[in-house]
């Protein structure tokens, strides 16, 4: 991939005092999906944009959200991204520009595929809370489901997730639009499908997040996200990504449950 090359342009930038030849970004170890990519071809053409001929060098991580925004905090890495809430945002610099143009909080209902009669009715945030949920333990995901009084049980490993659902040892694992049809298909194993007749959203918010000791790059980032929205490849590229995904789901005819996000700005989003 072109985001793996280590050969850049060299130049001045004043955050750093020093000429740079890179910008290490932390990558999660597992399989990459859709999402990922396109999040670094945003970033890489966010960084042209903002005036930073730079190459994107990847530091491997445990799938761990809140370690991978610790190690920004710690300057172990400069850039990374992450859904956002309170304490991540005092860990590292949030550049606040939604990365996957509202979509994050659509949530598609990851249900083993013989359960599809148990949701089929769900039409009411009292009607879900018969249900018990999965999310990761330091997901913001987690607190906004239990802040909406909806049964969740935190886990801590990813791939663990999707075997509760098809051990029937949970009901529902909810994923957001435009990631849950590459997990379907990385654990296809586990016959597990989305729920045709509900969806959950809520008003969430897809950053980057940049080192605090480095707040040049976040302006450089801010300021490219800024022209290539302007230029419409912002989205040009989000629909080269997602726009076949986006429409192969249950938007139209399901019923749509509006959860409370208290730990989002009202000026985020």
């Amino acid at each position: 991939m072109k985001w793996f090359l280590l050969v850049a342009s060299v130049l001045a930038f004043p955050c750093f005092g020093e000429r740079v030849l890179q910008v290490e970004v932390i990558q999660e170890q597992r399989e990459l999906y859709k999402r990922d990519h396109y999040l670094y071809e945003l970033l890489e053409k966010a960084l042209h944009a903002g005036g930073i001929d730079a190459a994107l060098k990847p530091v491997k991580v445990h799938p761990h959200q809140q370690r991978a925004l610790m190690m920004l905090a710690q300057g172990e890495a400069d850039v990374h991204w992450s859904m956002t809430s309170p304490e991540r945002e005092l860990l590292a610099i949030a550049v606040k520009v939604p990365l996957f143009r509202g979509y994050i909080g659509k949530r598609a209902l990851l249900i083993h595929a013989d359960q599809q009669a148990r949701f089929r009715d769900i039409a009411s945030l009292e009607e879900l809370k018969k249900f018990v949920a999965v999310q990761g333990h330091d997901w913001p995901d987690t607190k906004i489901l239990s802040a909406n009084n909806l049964p969740v049980r935190p886990q801590v490993n990813y791939d663990a997730m999707f075997s509760l659902i098809a051990r029937k040892k949970v009901d529902y694992f909810p994923r957001s639009f435009i990631e849950v049809h590459a997990e379907l298909r990385q654990f296809a194993q586990f016959n597990l499908a989305i729920a045709q007749n509900v969806y959950i959203e809520y008003p969430a918010a897809f950053y980057f997040f940049v080192n605090k000791e480095k707040p040049q790059l976040a302006k450089a980032i801010e300021a490219g996200l800024g022209k290539l929205e302007k230029s419409g490849e912002f989205k040009a590229l989000f629909d080269k990504y997602f726009a076949e995904e986006l429409a192969n789901l249950p938007t139209e005819k399901a019923h749509v449950i509006h959860l409370e996000n208290p730990f989002l700005n009202n000026e985020e989003g």
